[in-house]
């Protein structure tokens, strides 16, 4: 196992980090909370035998039994080999005292007396300006901190770059952050310009969602076979995890890992993992699939912004974004799930009422009320 910086902390972090949202389940057919125990617990096992340090799990993952079996997993010895991140759910918040309630219920389900890295889930700008400050959140962290039942905060993320600076600026508290980052996200959520500045400002950056999910694993054949053809041979999910590990700020990169084909595969690509390792030619080719990824995109929005915002409250680039998604990655369910759980109502293509303003400013020149009702029925 190669070892990694964690920002200012004097720790290293293994480069490769269990995610546990998707541990092996008992039967696709029934719902998440069916986790095969035996088989999650030899698996996560196996990955700290082999040096992995760094664990990550989740209030909400596996409905909530993900925290119980990463607890029975760290039993016999195991939780002294490790550190522990999991998250804080604000969407659950009523009052302030949900944050010490949610804490001691996840120190229950894990089995432990403190959270190495405790996060705020999934961070966003309403989040930030709404939830933290009505319940007192950040004030209540600082007390978990003197405590002890939390040794570091942080938080996860998922909105747009100005969202991430607002939030990585709003508080001194915050000793490392989760966001999500790949090859095809250069550019969106945080991006690498997150990326650089959280490093910038001495924090650890968690890196989640490495292979989108699964998508950078299983690319489309016209793109498998430029990768087919590189005189040294990887598989698409090396390729992905490999780009990660050749950034100077990424603390650790995170695997949601289902089998363990695929943990004995990831710990082979991390063991060969480091700063710089990329050659000039490694580089043009990922350079190569990001263009050809990005030539299946149906609609050339730029997200610009010229056309918003809309009278009708649409939020025209985001229906766009995810639109093409389904495109890219022949991911048409997932995108139906963006479009239901990242967009209210009001922001989806449904409420475009085709007055036409969009269309007549958009520098590419997209016909987006013409788009809008496609949306709909593809999404919808």
């Amino acid at each position: 196992m190669q070892y990694r910086s964690f920002g200012k902390l004097d720790w290293q972090p293994s480069a490769l980090g269990f995610g546990c949202m998707r541990l092996p389940i008992l039967d696709a057919q029934q719902p998440s909370p069916n986790i095969d125990e035996p088989e999650a617990i030899r698996m996560i096992r196996h990955a700290i035998d082999r040096g992995v340090n760094y664990l990550d799990t989740a209030y909400v993952y596996h409905v909530g039994r993900s925290e119980v079996v990463l607890g029975r997993a760290l039993a016999d010895g195991y939780r002294e080999r490790v550190r522990v991140a999991t998250k804080l759910p604000l969407w659950e918040f009523t009052r302030p005292e949900d944050f010490d309630r949610l804490l001691d219920e996840q120190l229950d389900r894990l089995q432990t007396g403190y959270i190495d890295f405790y996060l705020l889930h999934a961070l966003n700008r309403g989040l930030w300006r709404d939830v933290v400050p009505r319940h007192k959140v950040l004030a209540k962290a600082e007390a978990a901190l003197a405590s002890g039942k939390i040794r570091h905060l942080g938080f996860s993320f998922h909105d747009d770059y100005e969202a991430f600076e607002e939030i990585l600026n709003g508080t001194d508290l915050w000793e490392f952050c989760q966001i999500q980052l790949n090859y095809m996200d250069i550019e969106n959520q945080a991006g690498m310009r997150g990326l650089r500045l959280a490093a910038g400002k001495g924090l650890a950056v968690v890196i989640m969602e490495p292979l989108l999910g699964g998508r950078l694993a299983d690319p489309p054949p016209v793109i498998r076979a430029d990768m087919d053809a590189f005189p040294v041979r990887r598989t698409p999910a090396a390729w992905a995890l490999r780009w990660l590990w050749n950034q100077p700020e990424v603390s650790v990169v995170l695997s949601g890992m289902t089998t363990m084909p695929q943990v004995e595969e990831n710990l082979q690509t991390a063991s060969d993992s480091g700063i710089g390792i990329f050659t000039a030619q490694d580089e043009s080719l990922i350079a190569s699939v990001r263009e050809k990824y990005k030539a299946r995109t149906a609609i050339p929005c730029t997200k610009c912004g010229y056309c918003m915002p809309c009278p009708n409250g649409v939020n025209i680039p985001a229906n766009f974004e995810i639109y093409n998604h389904a495109f890219l990655y022949d991911a048409l369910e997932d995108a139906r799930v963006r479009y239901k759980i990242f967009l209210s109502e009001t922001q989806r293509s449904g409420s475009c009422i085709d007055c036409g303003i969009c269309s007549e400013i958009c520098p590419q020149h997209i016909p987006i009320s013409e788009w809008m009702p496609k949306i709909t029925a593809h999404l919808a």
